[in-house]
């Protein structure tokens, strides 16, 4: 009975609590039951898929009563920011082969390697003999007077890298122990190398350090591949970009007589020196389907009531990983309901919520970013290109990989930033009983991951709410395993798909919360800011001038 009395209070919470609007739980799961339909062919950008999503949304932001608040075409808003992105297959067979000199493997791709399409705009990858190098976490980082090359060249040779940071094992250093920086993330590690003209990167997947199993890796490395246009982009990707099982890269390290563990207890420490893996060679050969193809951010606003040039951001991204290859069922369509099926659901919810009420005194946008899955690469492209100005944008509060199921107590964000704009949303919290607990995984590197990055590294308070882990119904215990099973057996697989089961009550409830938060932002006069030792805090106060 307590259980039953604690779900009514939640629910009765999010129904009444102050400014607090009507949010339908069966919205919600159609939402997403629509959005990750095999109908919609796992949402990739540049597929049936995409044109189909983009409209679902464009209608419901319609029928929200919302305006376009995209491109401006011919003197008029659209529905849409175009988003131009280098589109990047790899055709035919990937023809892996390892030699130690005496004996020559042939490695498949998906199970022994996980190879990217070639991004540097190559048509053809295709190397003989290449010698491999160990150079540890990859770092170069001369504020923490650290450097993992020690002068290696490593032209025509493979980087073989270590995923996170010298400080995940440990728990303490020079990286600020098991939180991720950026030094940490595969992206890093894949641009440090393309600058230092290595001729491939290969990261070695350990579970803990990435955070994911090679699953993960495998369906969100060997499928389509995507980037924003570059003039040079042979600086930003190396020919090859590729993650190696760690067995196999613990048998290859043996074969060039080097010990795997040992030398990456050295990797941890600032004496560590780049060690070749002696007579091991990598040969490759694989095509790749090159070029630029169009996708869409979707862009719905409500118009400021009395200061239309000032916005509010609610963010999610609408894509996932699209068709690629089949699970042991032989599914091939990713449906992604819960990633993010669930954000974007939320989106329509709270773009209806504002539909009914009157505007606010300052603007509000929503927007659905594309190629999230592809390296946050709709909201780079919109904070590079914003429609309306980042200086005058008071904050973005993004939403991604909601849980579909009950309340909690708690509720969390990516990452562990210091800003006003989380500090409002806490305060905010308490009047839905709900506390904050801090990203609970830091090593994981969430703060990079999700799609108010590329505002925040500009400037802006931004933030990406992840719903709690204590469930009414169930406590942390209950929570913690719901969330490990997601990560093992749905996370970025054919698997994450919508139940019937899922009752939406627990986003029903947060989504109250974060309507009231925009609502508060979009009425204020002020403008919060990131704390004073945040590094983005500097490009923040930059445009200061234009905010007052």
């Amino acid at each position: 009975m307590l259980v039953m009395s604690l779900i009514a209070a939640f629910a009765a919470t999010a129904a009444h609590a102050a400014n607090g609007p009507e949010i339908d739980a069966k919205r919600l799961s159609q939402d997403v039951k629509v959005l990750s339909s095999d109908e919609f062919e796992g949402r990739g950008p540049n597929t049936a898929g995409e044109v189909k999503t983009v409209a679902y949304l464009i209608e419901q932001f319609k029928a929200a009563g919302l305006q376009p608040g995209g491109d401006l075409v011919k003197g008029k808003r659209a529905w849409t920011q175009d988003v131009p992105l280098g589109r990047f297959e790899i055709k035919g067979p990937v023809k892996l082969t390892v030699s130690d000199g005496k004996t020559v493997q042939e490695l498949k791709q998906g199970d022994d390697l996980a190879v990217r399409a070639a991004m540097n705009g190559a048509k053809l990858v295709d190397f003989k003999n290449a010698p491999l190098v160990f150079v540890g976490y990859g770092v170069t980082a001369p504020e923490r007077k650290w450097d993992d090359f020690k002068g290696q060249d490593l032209k025509g040779k493979l980087a073989v890298v270590l995923i996170n940071d010298p400080d995940f094992e440990t728990g303490e250093g020079d990286f600020g122990g098991k939180a991720m920086t950026y030094y940490g993330r595969w992206t890093y590690k894949y641009e440090e190398m393309a600058r230092r003209g290595a001729l491939g990167t290969i990261i070695v997947h350990e579970t803990a350090p990435a955070s994911y199993g090679w699953n993960t890796v495998k369906n969100s490395n060997t499928n389509v591949m995507y980037d924003i246009v570059r003039k040079k982009p042979s600086e930003a990707h190396a020919p090859m970009e590729a993650w190696i099982q760690r067995d196999l890269a613990v048998d290859l390290f043996k074969r060039g007589g080097l010990d795997f563990e040992a030398l990456k207890k050295q990797a941890q420490t600032r004496d560590f020196k780049p060690a070749e893996l002696k007579g091991v060679t990598l040969s490759a050969n694989y095509a790749v389907d090159a070029q630029v193809i169009t996708s869409k951010n979707v862009v719905a606003r409500m118009v400021g009531a009395k200061k239309p040039n000032e916005t509010v951001i609610y963010s999610g991204h609408w894509d996932h990983l699209g068709i690629g290859l089949p699970d042991a069922k032989g599914d091939k369509i990713y449906n992604g309901a819960i990633d993010n099926g669930t954000g974007i659901a939320a989106l329509l919810e709270l773009a209806r919520a504002y539909g009914k009420a009157p505007a606010p005194a300052r603007s509000v946008v929503f927007l659905a970013v594309t190629a999230e899955e592809k390296g946050l690469l709709g909201s780079e492209y919109y904070s590079a290109n914003p429609v309306y100005p980042l200086a005058t944008t008071v904050g973005v509060i993004n939403m991604d990989a909601l849980s579909p199921t009950g309340p909690t107590r708690n509720f969390t964000i990516s990452g562990s930033a210091k800003l006003d704009l989380l500090d409002q949303l806490i305060a905010k919290a308490k009047q839905y009983n709900l506390a904050y607990t801090p990203d609970p995984l830091p090593e994981a590197g969430h703060f990079f991951r999700s799609d108010h990055f590329p505002f925040a590294k500009r400037g802006v308070p931004a933030i990406s709410y992840g719903s709690g882990n204590d469930l009414v119904d169930g406590g942390l215990d209950a929570g913690r395993k719901a969330e490990e099973a997601y990560t093992t057996n749905n996370y970025h697989q054919p698997s994450d798909e919508w139940s019937a089961d899922w009752s939406f009550t627990g986003m029903q409830h947060d989504l109250g919360m974060l309507y009231s938060l925009g609502r508060d932002l979009a009425e204020s006069k002020d403008w919060p800011n990131w704390s004073k030792d945040a590094e983005f805090r500097a490009a923040r106060d930059a445009s200061a001038a234009k905010r007052k």
